[in-house]
Parts: C-alpha cells; structure tokens; sequence
C-alpha cells in the first residue's frame, strides 16, 4: 500500500499549528489502522485452515479425500489478495483458477488466472473472464469443490448479460443507476436481473458441485444476496422490485429498450427469475463472511485509543445522501466540543458504510471528498475539529484519490485560495478544491475493499 500523508497547512488560530497537524496526523494513522484490520490475504488466513487431509473454514469442515478437483472462481477489488492466500493454504490441490479483478488491484500469482477488467464500468475483460468462469462452474461433477472469492466491485466485474442484452446495455444501465442516487441494494437488485451469472446463477450452474464462498463485505449490514449481487447466493430480490426501483427514480425512459422489455417481461413473469431459496437444494453451498466495515471500526477504534482519544464508534451501516450525513456527522463533533454530549474530548467518532451522491453538477469528486467538503461548512472555526472520510478500497469515485480531509480551518483556507465551498458542493467539485488546498488523501490501491470510514478528531482548543 503506497500514499502520501495530507499536506494542508492551517493558518494560525486557537489551536496552534502543531497541535492541529498532530490530529490531521492521527486521523490519518487511525484509518490506517482500520485499513491493516481488513487485509484480504489475512481476512482469509483468519478464517480458514487446513490440518493434513481436513480443510476448514471457520467451523465447516470438507475431507480433501472426497474432494477431485479444486476450482477457485472470483471476482472484486480485493480477491487477488484473497486469491494468493488460497494459494498458500492448498497449492498443489487447486486445479484451476480464475478471478476478475480492478485494474491496478492485479496480482502475479501460481495457479490463479488473474484477469483485470473495468470498475465502476463493466468492459469487454469482465465479461470474458464472467463467461469463463460460468463455464467452469457448468463444468464441474459433484466431486468437486469450487472455491469462490468475493469482494467490493464484483458486481461490476462479472458483467455476464443475460440472453437477449449486451454489455452495452448493461453498462448504459449501470451508468444511470449510479448517477440517480439509487443504494447499493436498489441498484444490485437490477443487475442481479439483468445476470447470467448473479443473484444465485453462478450456484445454480455449478450444482451438485461443492461451493464455498469467502466474502469481504462492502454492503451495508453485510447483506450475502448484495455483495458483489450475490451469485451464490439465493436471490430475495424480484422483477417486481426493479420495476417499483425504476418508477422511483424516474429512468424508465432513460432505460436502454432492451432492458426495459427484459425487467418488463420478468414482471410479467415471462422470463425466469434469479434463483429463491425454495427453488434450488443450497445445502452444497457455504457462504462466509471473512471482513468487513465493522472489523475495521473495531482495529480504528483501538488505534485511536492508543492515540489517547475516547473512542465510540456511530455505526457501521451509515446511509443516506452524502452531504445530509455529514452535516449530522459535523452537527455530533460540535455538541462533543461545546460539552453537549456524554463523550468528551479528546475523542475520537467513527462510522461507516456507504453513502450516496445524487449528481447534479459536472464536477470532479466521490462521496468521501463531498462528505469532507459538506463537513468542512458545518465546523468552520470551530476549534478543534478534524475530519476523515475515505474509501478503504484507496478509489473514490472517479479519482485517483481515497477521499479527503476538512477541519475548522478549511473553510477559511479555501477563501484565502480563492475558492467557494458552496460552489464546489453544487458543481460536484470536491477533487480540485482539496487539491489545491492539500489536503486530499492518496493511497493507491491497498487491495481491500469494506466500504467508507469516516473519522473525526476533536480535541479541546489550547
């Protein structure tokens, strides 16, 4: 994992430089701390071990004995960690192997094809490597075991359309759910109906064959039918749901008409649904949650304390429109400042989950540089405030950046350099505008993925 530290240099105030650098430092040191909880490679090794002949993983134990092959299939910004700790547990076993992953989270690794392919926009490389691996799966006896490993993006990376669309149509899709505020939810229960390979299809096709599935959540409440749309899990989601999804944020008419006719025809119930738990015998089937946002609050949290901050921790399912939460998030670190709350400073106030950007501006950001940016407004001048928001999988949206950072000067830094928050906010435009102030976090790729943090310091002013 590479970055840089935040550069941002405050003007003089309450709090003196160097008090306010040390929070700007530990903010930073503390979301580091959540980050090393949630390695894939050592979220696996947790979770999994194997003791001669006997592979467990977490109380399920599988005779290798009984087990031919060994297919390892998977797909997300983190499973080639995951992948090379699969490796080192059984090496020689694995027969075959095939994982998709984000460009730039590739990984050389023994006896698992890794292919890179787009994210958050499917491409041309996701759907072969999808394909492939739904082949596979096709091809598998009841002796065999298939290891599948998943993680956030992978929804993005299995782009396998369903007959009758293509990937156009897919990513013309994906494009205006993004773009419309729809949840992680809302939005995975249309792709896992416009799948060959989502919402229990990939199960589906591998059965009678052995399916284990490790899983590093990114979905709020770690939902196993959402994370990368489920697809070895049995689908809660309907055709009817897409549709009232749809009508809710307006897209019909938007909608590719091959798209519209495939949700219109499974609502009529002339096209087959996903899989449901009454309709497929999952018991060759093992889902296992192996990390997630609330194991990196918990690492955060003990990072902070160490740091000598309270720490208390929100939630680890925060949802909601962006620039709402962290006005709720900037309204809490006031009261915990002016005395109006049972934590005292200094304290330290973790969340996570994943907010949502509804886009009505053609700046450039993501939610956690726009979390910091709507933050930054609320806690002007009020010493002494820092606040963290960034993405654990190192993207935050379109950007080469994690997120950013705001504190109780940023404001009147910005006016010195020239720039309008509120301007910024309405355009969309929160890369540039912590940019010039230095105050963006860069990480590169850490090979993980468990959705946001968010981390504010409060310590009492000098």
């Amino acid at each position: 994992m590479t970055g840089n530290s935040l550069t941002g240099e405050p003007p003089d105030g309450q709090t003196n430089k160097r008090d306010l650098a040390r929070m700007r430092t530990d903010a930073e040191s503390i979301f580091r701390a959540g980050l090393r909880a949630v390695d894939p490679a050592e979220a696996v090794r947790r979770m999994c071990r194997r003791e001669k002949e006997q592979l467990w993983f977490g109380d399920h134990m599988l005779d290798l004995q009984r087990i031919d092959r060994i297919l390892v299939l998977g797909a997300g910004k983190a499973t080639a960690g995951m992948a090379r700790a699969v490796e080192d547990l059984l090496d020689a076993r694995i027969s075959d192997g095939l994982i998709s992953v984000k460009y730039g989270h590739g990984s050389a690794l023994r006896r698992i094809r890794c292919i890179e392919a787009g994210h958050p926009g499917p491409d041309e490389n996701g759907l072969s490597a999808a394909r492939a691996m739904l082949e596979m799966a096709a091809r598998a006896r009841e002796q065999d075991l298939i290891i599948t490993l998943l993680s956030g993006g992978g929804s993005a990376l299995l782009p396998l359309p369903a007959p009758g669309l293509t990937l156009l149509d897919k990513q013309a899709a994906t494009d205006l759910l993004l773009a419309c505020g729809a949840t992680i939810h809302e939005i995975n229960a249309i792709r896992k109906h416009l799948s060959a390979i989502k919402g229990g299809r990939l199960a589906q096709a591998a059965s009678p064959a052995g399916v284990v599935t490790l899983i590093l959540s990114d979905v709020v409440g770690d939902d196993l039918d959402a994370i990368a749309s489920g697809p070895t899990v049995p689908d809660g989601s309907t055709f009817g749901d897409c549709q009232e999804i749809i009508q809710r944020y307006r897209i019909a008419a938007k909608l590719p008409p091959a798209v519209r006719a495939h949700l219109e025809a499974g609502a009529r119930g002339q096209t087959a649904e996903t899989p449901k738990r009454h309709a497929l015998a999952w018991k060759h089937v093992h889902n296992i949650i192996v990390g997630s946002n609330r194991v990196a609050l918990e690492a955060a949290a003990r990072q902070a304390a160490v740091l000598g901050y309270r720490p208390h921790v929100l939630s680890a399912s925060i949802q909601g429109e962006t620039r709402t939460v962290a006005q709720v998030h900037a309204a809490i670190a006031r009261d915990v400042l002016a005395g109006a709350s049972t934590i005292a400073p200094p304290a330290c106030i973790l969340s996570g989950g994943e907010t949502t950007v509804t886009i009505r501006g053609s700046g450039r950001g993501g939610r956690n540089q726009e979390f910091a940016l709507a933050a930054a407004q609320e806690i002007e001048g009020r010493d002494a405030i820092a606040i963290l928001s960034a993405g654990t999988d190192g993207t935050d949206g379109p950007t080469d950046a994690a997120g950013a950072l705001a504190d109780h000067t940023t404001a009147a830094r910005a006016r010195q350099a020239g720039m309008d928050i509120r301007a910024h906010l309405e355009n969309n435009d929160a890369y540039p505008f912590f940019r010039k102030l230095g105050d963006l976090l860069t990480t590169g790729p850490t090979g993980t993925n468990v959705m946001d943090l968010n981390i504010m310091v409060i310590r009492s002013p000098q």
